[in-house]
Order: structure tokens, then C-alpha cells, then sequence
């Protein structure tokens, strides 16, 4: 049975993220030939293009675990209204040096979560269009902009019952997203 590998880019440095959170509670609703890894990318120097032949090892690591995955999966934030500097940093780093883009060609899930009624929406917004620009074939529904609400997570961390159904549709579709593009 073939085994794809999924990387999970988590916008998120918080200790407490509820965007960690989701990113772990949404792989347990995978098949089981799915696997996940979580990319670092709090780690990474600040993208400078006087690097791009001397990239360093935290630079390096991201690349070999993006260029090893069937698949990604993009959980993130919303700050100031687009995705946090961090993630745009590690996407900056994984497509430098020029003609070396780590993320072209795997195809990508994007979602997030906030307290905010729109949810992440702005960002995953912004995000698209860094991928788009970056040849990362996106899965365009269905769209996941959860404002986070008592019952979004149970008690062990799984999504919650009333979340669960949707969130579970949005898994089986990325799944068949991944099985269409990856091979």
C-alpha cells in the first residue's frame, strides 16, 4: 500500500496556536496512508538573498523535507489582516535560489482558524497567491475559515462533534486532491 507523505506548514509559533492545534487534530482525520510531518520554520534565518548560495542548515532541512513530500498542507494565522511574516519567510526560503523552488508542483491544502468571525480568511487569501505564483497546485474547495468557538476541539484535542462533519469533507476532498496530483 503506497504511502503519502504530507508536510504540515503551521503559520504559528505560539507555544498555545489553535492553528498547531488544528493541524494536529485535522491529520487524525486522514486515512491511514496518510502520514504527517510537521515543517520548522520558526527556526530560519530572515530571508536574504546575499544567502542564497550559503544557505544555512535550518534553510536546507526545510527544503529536503518539502522536496520528500507527496503533499502540503498550509494551517495558518491571520495577522494584520495576511498571513504572519514567518510563513512568508519560509516560502521565500524554499523558492530561492532562483530556478530551486522546493514547493513547485505539490500540491497544497489551505486552512486556518481565529476567533475572529472571518476567520483566516484574508491570509489564506494572500497565501494562495504567493502559491500560485510559487506553482503549488491549490485545492480551492471547500474553503476553511473557522472561527474558533467552544466545541471546535474536544476534550483530548480531536475536532469536535459539530465541527467534525465538515472538516472531515474538507479531509476526504484534499485527500482525493493529493492522490490526483501527487504521483
Amino acid at each position: 500500500m503506497f504511502q503519502y507523505e504530507i508536510a504540515l506548514v503551521v503559520g504559528s509559533l505560539r507555544k498555545e496556536s489553535l492553528n498547531q492545534k488544528l493541524a494536529n487534530a485535522l491529520a487524525k482525520l486522514a486515512p491511514p496512508t496518510f502520514t504527517f510531518k510537521q515543517v520548522q520554520i520558526g527556526n530560519l534565518p530572515l530571508y536574504n538573498q546575499d544567502d542564497d548560495n550559503n544557505q544555512a542548515e535550518s534553510v536546507k532541512k526545510l527544503k529536503a523535507d518539502i522536496s520528500s513530500a507527496h503533499g502540503l498542507i498550509f494551517i495558518t494565522p491571520e495577522y494584520n489582516r495576511s498571513m504572519p511574516g514567518v510563513l512568508k519567510n519560509a516560502l521565500d526560503h524554499g523558492s530561492r535560489p532562483y530556478g530551486q523552488n522546493a514547493w513547485a508542483g505539490k500540491p497544497a491544502g489551505v486552512l486556518g482558524c481565529s476567533p475572529g468571525a472571518t476567520g483566516t480568511a484574508l491570509a489564506q487569501q494572500h497565501l494562495r497567491n504567493v502559491l500560485a505564483y510559487l506553482d503549488v497546485p491549490t485545492l480551492g474547495q471547500p474553503e476553511v475559515f473557522i472561527q474558533v468557538k467552544e466545541g471546535l476541539f474536544d476534550a483530548a484535542g480531536n475536532i469536535g462533534e459539530k465541527s467534525k462533519p465538515f472538516l472531515q469533507t474538507w479531509m476526504d476532498k484534499y485527500v482525493a486532491w493529493i492522490e490526483r496530483h501527487s504521483l
